[in-house]
């Protein structure tokens, strides 16, 4: 296992659409293990491959609370079968946007149908956190950050925020 560098916006790479996997496969399976180990050296709770660069349709998430054990769960070629036409409003935030957070709006509820890590064709439905999350998590694989949701000033904002400070860090 091996923690990967994290993409950060505005990088061309985060914009891309993931290609499906497919077969779920020893590589992929290192590929998972890589990507929860790169999202809790983060301090993440979701991770996709295209995050990291790979442009494959994979979501890693993990969302115990501090002091609970780790459940990580991991989604190879997921799709959302249904949404609840209720919306909620969601505070959020992104690995691949450093230290910016906005509320979205997304589906009070979503089924998720996904292969996991051996292969076997699964759904579950999903509200609450884990809604939200697999949701963006998901926006990822189709080139979508959670800026894109917001108006176009707020997102220029934003993005001018994360590359300032990446520019910043960049001089350190």
């Amino acid at each position: 296992m091996a923690v990967r560098e994290v993409l950060v916006a505005p990088d061309p790479r985060l914009k891309a659409k993931a290609k499906p996997v497919g077969k779920v496969d020893d590589a992929v399976r290192a590929l998972m293990d890589d990507m929860v180990e790169t999202m809790y050296a983060a301090k993440g709770i979701g991770l996709a491959a295209p995050q990291i660069g790979v442009s494959k349709r994979i979501v890693v998430m993990d969302l115990a609370r501090e002091g609970e054990p780790a459940e990580p769960r991991k989604f190879v070629d997921p799709e959302i079968v249904w949404a609840s036409e209720e919306t909620v409003p969601c505070e959020e935030g992104c690995l691949s946007v450093p230290d910016q957070y906005a509320e979205v709006e997304r589906p009070k509820q979503v089924r998720v149908r996904y292969r996991d890590e051996n292969d076997k064709v699964q759904e579950i439905d999903c509200d609450g956190l884990l809604a939200v999350c697999i949701q963006h998590e998901m926006d990822h694989l189709k080139g979508v950050l959670f800026v894109d949701h917001l108006s176009a000033l707020k997102r220029s904002m934003i993005l001018r925020k994360v590359q300032k400070a990446q520019r910043l860090k960049a001089a350190e």
